[in-house]
């Protein structure tokens, strides 16, 4: 049911976009203007992906899955009265695809953290797989319907239609019986949400290097998808030759769907992504050059399988980054990532085609896209690495016959060796990230003047609530984390464990 709402929303959102860009080219035939539909679609995802995440992870996700989905219906309805009451102008069109694209920033982290919820963490991969199938099938029969209907009705009636199956999705979402567990701590507050996701992201090294490359490769990926219209016509296509570059893009993407386990058997998943992005740079500039549409059609054929498995490998590393809690919130980013680098990419490369010409755009599109893979690979850490993110109950939470208020301070003692102290003090900046992931206020590591061997760690909390939240947050990567911390600890005993309530005096 899910994977069928999935196909449904996707098939709108590629009407909507071939929809959208032949409007434009109607409308004018400036290149800028063009390339700022396929901007004005992605930039809500970049500004709001994060709000979305977080909303996604504290409420009821069937019911804000379903919001998503009449919200999507409400954009394509005015697109339509737009164009049927002959009032469509560029700033409206941009406007109103603006909205749309507001609807896709809410639904799709919430469809990811969906996923595991249904899918053994095992096969998580493989279901990442399938549900790119659903989303590059759409990429053919979105476009083919779009292009039919465009040509024998008009554009208004595609987004009539987009319409429609939102609609129709939301409803088949409204069946599905999802039981809703509160959380006994109670519903984490939203801006806390906000601020625990960004921090994980910003301490999760693994998940910054999956981000900085999906912007890169977005970033240049999209110069092609968004000059894709300009190219269909440079090439006497048409209407219909811009839809068969897409629907040959989405088919290439589906066969590769089904290859992609047996690539990642032969290729550790870093490999992987660096041939991907070679072909890449090898699709674009070759449409920067092609003579004719049918040498163009094979090209986006090639071009939809090394986007497919590039998005996937890309994916994969940040689910498997990113443990249940989080997993929204963290694939907002992901996402905020995948359109930030799309939408700055549309701007930039539009605007290059612009000044110099469509031809120029690409070649240096595919230029640049290299130059960034091997800048990129020689600077982050490599994606293949996987942490055990297993939860884990290592850690029984305190009980407190009268839960304090105001902010808790947490002090773990350590005697060590002082000669081991420059190796104590490297693993505990692994604590320090490991704290402030699971959603610690602040963290210090004081060293007692006096006595060389006795290390204090020191970790704030907002609340009471809140400290207890990160002892759900133990994986089994931190349990592992807490006995090395613990090897270097003297006494037989643990570490001495205080907690105080920060109070303000003047109240």
């Amino acid at each position: 049911m899910l994977w069928v709402t999935w196909l449904a929303a996707n098939i709108c959102m590629w009407m909507n976009d071939v929809a959208a860009a032949w409007l434009m080219t109607s409308l004018t035939t400036e290149p800028i203007w063009v390339a700022l539909v396929q901007t004005a679609a992605t930039i809500p995802v970049f500004l709001l992906g994060l709000p979305s995440g977080a909303l996604a992870d504290i409420l009821d996700r069937r019911r804000y899955f379903m919001a998503t989905q009449f919200w999507l219906a409400a954009s394509a309805s005015a697109l339509w009265l737009a164009c049927v009451l002959d009032l469509i102008t560029t700033g409206l069109l941009l406007t109103l695809t603006f909205m749309n694209g507001i609807g896709l920033a809410m639904r799709w982290p919430v469809f990811a953290a969906i996923i595991p919820e249904v899918v053994p963490r095992a096969q998580l991969p493989q279901a990442l797989g399938l549900n790119a199938v659903a989303m590059n099938a759409s990429r053919i029969i979105g476009p083919l319907l779009a292009g039919a209907l465009i040509a024998a009705v008009g554009t208004a009636w595609v987004f009539a239609l987009n319409a429609a199956l939102s609609i129709a999705a939301g409803l088949i979402i409204m069946r599905w019986r999802r039981e809703q567990r509160p959380h006994p701590l109670g519903r984490e507050p939203f801006l806390s949400a906000i601020r625990v996701g960004l921090q994980f992201v910003r301490q999760s090294s693994q998940l910054r290097g999956v981000l900085v490359r999906v912007f890169l490769i977005f970033f240049h990926f999209t110069g092609l998808l968004a000059l894709l219209p300009l190219v269909a016509q440079g090439l006497g296509g048409g209407a219909g030759g811009f839809t068969l570059l897409l629907a040959c893009m989405g088919l290439g993407a589906i066969t590769v769907a089904m290859l992609l386990p047996r690539l990642r058997q032969r290729l550790p998943a870093e490999k992987l992504l660096v041939l991907g992005t070679l072909i890449q740079a090898g699709v674009t500039a070759a449409m920067a050059i092609t003579p004719s549409l049918w040498w163009a059609a094979p090209i986006m054929y090639l071009a939809g399988m090394v986007w497919l498995a590039n998005a996937n490998s890309l994916s994969v590393s940040a689910q498997m980054a990113l443990p249940d809690w989080v997993r929204a919130r963290g694939m907002s980013v992901f996402q905020m990532g995948i359109m930030g680098g799309s939408a700055l990419g549309a701007a930039v490369w539009g605007q290059v085609a612009t000044v110099t010409s469509l031809q120029t755009s690409l070649l240096v599109t595919a230029a640049s896209g290299v130059l960034a893979m091997l800048l990129t690979r020689r600077r982050l850490p490599d994606i293949s690495i996987e942490e055990d993110l297993t939860p884990s109950r290592a850690l029984q939470p305190p009980v407190a016959r009268n839960p304090p208020q105001g902010r808790v301070m947490v002090h773990i003692e350590y005697l060590i060796d002082p000669r081991q102290g420059p190796a104590f003090r490297t693993l505990m900046e692994e604590s320090r990230r490991s704290r402030l992931r699971q959603g610690a206020l602040e963290w210090t590591l004081l060293h007692d003047m006096g006595e060389p061997g006795r290390f204090i760690e020191q970790v704030i909390d907002e609340s009471w609530t809140e400290h207890l939240r990160r002892f759900d947050r133990i994986t089994a990567a931190d349990a592992s984390l807490r006995e090395r911390k613990r090897a270097f600890h003297l006494p037989e005993d643990d570490p001495t464990v205080t907690r105080f309530v920060l109070e303000d005096p003047r109240s």
